[in-house]
């Protein structure tokens, strides 16, 4: 399976028969790793309705037909945009074709709009646990440090583990370590870090905190690489 990062927390997986895109921010995104246009994808998971999350979901989704997978508040979002998409909810999963997908929680917030006026509720934040050719990938989402990760570790095997380390919005560094000590994957790839001011951290540091009390391996991609898993 190929895994690219574009760039925050979006990322690409490419497996032997389906794709699967998470979190598209590529709009306004400093550091986006990909044009809109050139994006191909079968599904778009998003995590919560933050503008740097569910970014181009409804463009991507319409010019791909793919189905958006998320919340139900975030699904009936993007059904009144003219897009297909399939609700649920934290703890769930469900069988699409050949991956499956588990919702977990994730502490943060779930919104759209708001700058200037009334933000709409899009429900709660989640992460994602994609089981896929054979390997198990959990996207955290944005979330800060919960002790069920400790439970997202012993009950599933996770083969890569992407998480957020940005502060500020999400977990920084010392609490991502934490977070891979509980989950135990085997491999882990940073992410929501250095797009914006407020999220600026060195992933090197995370990677020599991690190499210091786990096994786990850390990979760090720039924003356009690809990872094998």
């Amino acid at each position: 399976m190929k895994i690219t990062f574009l760039g925050h927390s979006c990322f690409l997986l490419e497996g032997q028969s389906v794709k699967v895109l998470i979190d598209p921010f590529i709009t306004g995104n400093p550091t986006a790793g990909a044009e809109v246009e050139d994006i191909n994808t079968d599904y778009v998971l998003v995590t919560h309705g933050h503008g740097d999350h569910l970014g181009d979901t409804v463009q991507i989704a319409k010019q791909c037909n793919a189905t958006v997978v998320g919340v139900l508040e975030i699904a009936n979002y993007c059904k009144r945009q003219g897009v297909n998409a399939h609700p649920m909810q934290i703890g769930g999963s469900y069988q699409f074709g050949s991956i499956k997908v588990k919702l977990t929680q994730a502490l943060h917030s779930s919104s759209i709009g708001g700058d200037s006026g009334p933000a709409e509720y899009l429900g709660n934040p989640c992460g994602f646990i994609i089981e896929m050719d054979g390997k198990i990938i959990y996207h955290a989402g944005d979330t800060g440090l919960f002790g069920d990760m400790e439970l997202i570790g012993r009950l599933t095997s996770i083969d890569l583990a992407l998480l957020p380390i940005g502060d500020n919005y999400t977990m920084g560094i010392d609490d991502a370590v934490e977070a891979v000590k509980m989950i135990d994957p085997k491999s882990v790839i940073p992410m929501h870090y250095n797009t914006f001011p407020l999220v600026e951290q060195n992933p090197e540091q995370f990677k020599e905190k991690v190499n210091a009390v786990s096994s786990a391996e850390v990979i760090i991609l720039e924003s356009g690489e690809e990872y094998d898993l």
